[in-house]
């Protein structure tokens, strides 16, 4: 398993999760450090990961790419046709696969960026938005994908034909945008509110409210209807998507606000009760921290594993998936297909 966090220093840092034997044959987790350095010129906003692939988005307009198992840089993309800042970052993995299909970036002027990944081309920029993309989600199919902006829109975004297939204003901004693992649901954050929507009609189904009113800054889908955010109050809350209640919270996770939050494994049907349900979460003051989730619904949670980068840190991503596949930069522009963003 391997987490990656970017900061408002510009540095990149990537950790790989490591199981660590005591001689009371105990074991813990342990957070080793793959890389730590300033790939950016300026801060760091978002960031992805998927197998052995992880971006970085900045404010100096650029994406750079890393090769996880060789803790390497790959190089950056300069491939958006308007100049602007890096927003939202987001692989597309196909379930039958372990190494990501694509990846979808959006920007500060609107627009959205498609790459293969295999190697790394351009397959389609264009600009369904004119104002700054806040967040974009792409569904688990990979043929579209919604975003939400910074001037209170909200819109499906094709990822076949790269255009915009419908936009609508929601009278409020939303900052994230989260699809469910079976793309039939999705959330979009406001303020210290969580909309439940079906995906098919966007309908509200209901609102997720803990009453604090303190911002969610991040937010994370598990299985089962779970859904993890965290953010101004410290706390990581896993809430029950399918009645709207809140499961259980871990209370001050971090002493200072919580920036990123990301799932590392999920639970199936044959080893449910036997795997930890591991979450990793990241705050502005530096503290890295990786939770057994389980755990948090029983007792005074206390975290498997802990760094801290003595950063400012702005954004986290974490991957579960293994692959002995190397990421590659491609020289060529590739052309869009019919079938998806990229054909199997």
């Amino acid at each position: 398993m391997s987490i990656i966090a970017g900061s408002y220093e510009r540095f990149i840092w990537g950790f790989k999760l490591k199981p660590t034997k005591h001689d009371s044959d105990t074991q813990s987790l342990t957070l080793s450090p793959l890389f730590s350095y300033p790939s950016h010129i300026s801060s760091i906003t978002t960031v992805a990961c998927s197998g052995p692939a992880a971006a970085s988005g900045g404010s100096d307009d650029t994406i750079h790419l890393y090769d996880l198992p060789s803790a390497s840089s790959l190089g950056s993309l300069l491939d958006h046709n308007h100049a602007a800042s890096i927003t939202a970052l987001s692989f597309y993995t196909p379930s039958s696969l372990s190494f990501p299909r694509n990846l979808v970036s959006a920007a500060a002027d609107g627009s959205v960026a498609i790459f293969d990944t295999d190697p790394f081309v351009l397959l389609k920029s264009f600009r369904p938005h004119k104002k700054a993309v806040n967040d974009l989600a792409i569904h688990p199919s990979g043929k579209l994908a919604l975003a939400v902006y910074r001037d209170e829109c909200f819109a499906m975004l094709n990822l076949v034909r790269g255009k915009r297939s419908f936009c609508c204003r929601l009278g409020h901004e939303a900052s994230l945008v989260k699809f469910d693992p079976s793309g039939e649901r999705f959330f979009m954050v406001v303020n210290d509110k969580v909309g439940v929507h079906q995906s098919e009609d966007a309908k509200l189904l209901l609102e997720l409210d803990n009453g604090s009113r303190k911002r969610i800054l991040c937010a994370s889908p598990g299985d089962s209807g779970t859904l993890f955010t965290a953010g101004e109050d410290r706390a990581i809350t896993a809430w029950d998507t399918n009645s709207g209640k809140l499961a259980y919270s871990i209370q001050d996770a971090h002493p200072a606000r919580i920036k990123g939050v990301v799932t590392l494994t999920r639970n199936d049907s044959e080893g449910a009760s036997e795997d930890p349900y591991l979450v990793a979460s990241a705050s502005s003051d530096g503290i890295i921290r990786v939770w057994d989730m389980r755990m948090a619904a029983k007792e005074n949670a206390k975290p498997l594993a802990e760094t801290n980068t003595k950063s400012r840190l702005t954004c986290l991503a974490g991957s579960a998936l293994k692959s002995m596949r190397r990421p590659q930069i491609g020289n060529q522009k590739a052309q869009m297909v019919e079938e998806g963003p990229n054909s199997a």
